[in-house]
Order: C-alpha cells, then sequence, then structure tokens
C-alpha cells in the first residue's frame, strides 16, 4: 500500500469518452510508476484499488514521495480527491480537463483548488482561467491498425455494399447523430455500394430522438443501409473501425473528440465538423476533411465526394494514421503526464 505513487479514479457509471482515455493511457502509467484504478471499467494491466484499500491509505503514508497523485478527469472525480486531501490523505489532485466550453461557478470552483491542471488541447486551456499543461491525446496505434484488407473486413458483416460508414459514440443531439442520419438520407440512394453504422449508448432520455430517426430510416425506404448496432463491449469497438471506409465525426459540441483520433489512426478518411480538437488534428483535404458544425447540408457536401471516388480514401486513410503516429502517440502522451507528477512532487 506505501508504495502507491498514483490513483487513477474512473468514477463514471456510464462508459464516455473520459473512461475509454484513462483505460488507455492507465496500463502504460502502471508500467512506469506504481499506479493504481479506482473504479468500474478497469483495463487490464493495472491493480484496482478497493474502497477499503482507498480507506486504509489514510493511514499509509507514501514511500516514495511525500503525496501521491489523484489523477482526475469530472468534477465528482475532483471533489472526491479534495475531500479526501482535506480530511488528511496525502493527496495533490490534478484536473485534466477536455471541455472547450465557459465551466460552471461549480466546477470553475473545483479547478481552482488543483494542484495542476492538464488541458488536451490549447482551446481547453483558454477556459481554464488560470494555467495549464497542454498534453494532447494520444491513441494505441496497435489496437488501431489499418486491416490488411478493408473490403474484406466488411464484407464479414454481412451488411449490404462494399463499403462501411459510420459514427460511434453515445447516441445523442449533441454528438451530431442526426447529422448523419440526415446525410445518409440524402446520400445512400445515390451510392448503393454504402452502408451506414451507429455505434454508441442509447441512454433513455434520448429514446425518442433515436425512435425518430429510425422513423426517418424506415420511411425512406433505408433500413438496412442505416444500422444502429448499439452499445457493443469495449473490446469489440476496434474492429468496427477496420471495417468502415469513412469516419463521420459530426459533433456539435465535443471536448477533444477521441473517436476522431482512432478512426485515423485506423486508416480511415475522416470527415469531422470543427468541434473539439478537430482544426487542430486535421489538415482539411489532406489528412481528413472539415465541415462547419451543425449544418446538415455541408456536411453531406463534404462526405459526397468520399463516397462517389472511393478510391482516395485508402490515400486520405494512410496520411491520416501518419499524422497520429507523429503527433498523437500514446506513449508521448504519458510521458509528458508523467512530467507533471514529476513536477508536483518536485515541489512537495
Amino acid at each position: 500500500m506505501d508504495e502507491i505513487e498514483v490513483i487513477i479514479p474512473n468514477l463514471s457509471l456510464r462508459y464516455s469518452g473520459g473512461t475509454a482515455v484513462n483505460r488507455t493511457i492507465a496500463p502504460l502509467i502502471a508500467s512506469k510508476l506504481d499506479a493504481v484504478w479506482f473504479g468500474p471499467d478497469a483495463p487490464a494491466g493495472i491493480a484496482q484499488l478497493s474502497v477499503l484499500d482507498l480507506l486504509r491509505l489514510r493511514f499509509q503514508p507514501p514511500k516514495q514521495h511525500k503525496v501521491r497523485i489523484w489523477h482526475a478527469r469530472r468534477n465528482v472525480e475532483m471533489l472526491v480527491g479534495l475531500v479526501l486531501k482535506w480530511l488528511g490523505w496525502r493527496f495533490s489532485v490534478i484536473f485534466n480537463s477536455a471541455g472547450q466550453r465557459r465551466h460552471s461557478a461549480y466546477t470553475r470552483f473545483l479547478i481552482s483548488q488543483m494542484d495542476e491542471i492538464i488541458a488536451t488541447s490549447e482551446i481547453s486551456a483558454s477556459f481554464l482561467e488560470r494555467p495549464a499543461k497542454v498534453i494532447h491525446h494520444g491513441i494505441d496505434l496497435e489496437s488501431y491498425k489499418p486491416p490488411e484488407d478493408r473490403e474484406a473486413a466488411f464484407a464479414a458483416t454481412g451488411l449490404p455494399g462494399k463499403y462501411g460508414i459510420g459514427v460511434f459514440g453515445r447516441v445523442r443531439k449533441q454528438k451530431g447523430i442526426d447529422l448523419f442520419v440526415a446525410s445518409m438520407l440524402r446520400l445512400l440512394p445515390k451510392y448503393p455500394d454504402f452502408t451506414a453504422v451507429v455505434i454508441g449508448l442509447i441512454t433513455a432520455d434520448n429514446v425518442a430522438f433515436v425512435d425518430k430517426l429510425k422513423a426517418d430510416i424506415a420511411a425512406a425506404g433505408l433500413s438496412e443501409r442505416i444500422r444502429f448496432l448499439g452499445e457493443l463491449p469495449i473490446e469489440d469497438v476496434p474492429a468496427w473501425y477496420k471495417r468502415i471506409s469513412i469516419y463521420v465525426f459530426a459533433s456539435r459540441v465535443e471536448g477533444f473528440g477521441l473517436t476522431m483520433l482512432e478512426a485515423m489512426a485506423a486508416g480511415n478518411a475522416v470527415v469531422a465538423t470543427r468541434a473539439g480538437a478537430a482544426e487542430l488534428v486535421i489538415d482539411d483535404g489532406v489528412t481528413g476533411v472539415l465541415a462547419p458544425t451543425g449544418d446538415v447540408e455541408a456536411l453531406t457536401g463534404s462526405i459526397e465526394p468520399l463516397m462517389r471516388a472511393p478510391e482516395q480514401i485508402a490515400g486520405i486513410g494512410e496520411r491520416a494514421r501518419a499524422r497520429v503516429m507523429d503527433a498523437f502517440n500514446r506513449n508521448r502522451e504519458v510521458d509528458e503526464i508523467i512530467d507533471v507528477y514529476q513536477k508536483i512532487w518536485t515541489k512537495a
């Protein structure tokens, strides 16, 4: 217990982008430091801390440093870390921010109490009202490497057509799922070689939203070619990037947009709205295609050239993966995060 240096809390019952990021980097941090995971959805490669063990840490001073790191990504994780610190746990609390909007007064208060702040982009940092270290997300390049034969991978799904086009993430308006569906209603009748897939959790408050989309799809006679596959097991998602050829990042509002990086790493041609970090990641027309947010006609116009000439997709996908390998490598992200930890330990 006294050897624990870093605690990575994951205090969300819903699987989200923050959980995905934590799961990606936590095992790598654990390979370099004595790090543990606290909460559900623990990945392989890192030990789990129980509630009882967390309570025991109150009486187990750290052996390596004067404080342990509590690395939060959500309000609830900041709050729990601060309460434990105020009650005598020897913690320094870090907040990793991906938000791209003015934070609430409550969140601003929590942020003001943090020992250090990390932002996932320069845009996110601009909303924090205090200095932050900018560390871009990284991707597991091995898990998201392109397939040897993308058309064969898609054919194995049994879906109609030769090519897949998809959007992944929680199925809600913020993610632009309605924009994606509206574009597909316009384009799929013209391009019969394509089938669209939507992968992600549909929460109770979004059932009516999805039912309306499905009704529109059925009315257009496209129920076989626009498929809602629901929430899949975490380990099954990377294979779907390898099956589709075009990935559409249609968000209206986004923190960073991890799925965009995952798709690029897998060699997809990505069409992204200018939300999250899209403009920082994609060189328009070279490593992907950018479109305005919230504009069905513009999104449709950005997707159609790729569907019209699918021979372009492989080249864009190759350049996209090279971009991710160069600038959004997971090992680089972890090393920069550990540098922040070391800064805290040096000052403590």
